[in-house]
């Protein structure tokens, strides 16, 4: 205990710097306690939950950052969060009833409301004389 008294402390490193994380591995240990989730919490459990989050808000802001870049933005607002949670498969089933507050929707068309190009096609062969020369090859429908 002698050596306690006058010696230069060290630098505190929290646990979020031991785990390599941004996101606070104390206060979500801090949470844990508070939320009685359980009786007792283990020093892993906070560092586990902290790098899943972390992974996490990554992914969604890396999704969302690349729809406002699609979209001629700089900025990410509730609607890129949208776009990229419902445009990639496992965050719109992880999110599949969260509401986004000024979202919108997915941009989609019925086909039963889409006009029949068949007799779109009809209608403009009938119209425009074909010249002899070009033949018109048949198209393929996958």
């Amino acid at each position: 205990m002698a050596g306690r008294k006058g010696g230069d402390r060290k630098k505190a490193v929290t646990r979020s710097v031991k785990a390599g994380l941004q996101f606070p591995v104390g206060r979500i240990g801090r949470f844990l306690k508070k939320g009685r989730y359980a009786q007792r919490v283990g020093s892993g459990a906070p560092v586990y939950l902290a790098a899943v989050l972390e992974y996490l808000a990554a992914e969604v802001l890396e999704l969302a950052g690349n729809a406002a870049k699609d979209n001629k933005k700089s900025r990410i607002v509730p609607r890129h969060l949208l776009l990229a949670v419902r445009n990639d498969q496992e965050l719109g089933k992880l999110l599949a009833g969260v509401t986004i507050a000024h979202g919108g929707v997915l941009p989609n068309i019925n086909s039963v409301l889409l006009p029949k190009k068949a007799a779109e096609k009809a209608a403009s062969a009938e119209k425009s004389p074909k010249s002899p020369k070009k033949k018109a090859a048949p198209k393929k429908t996958a």
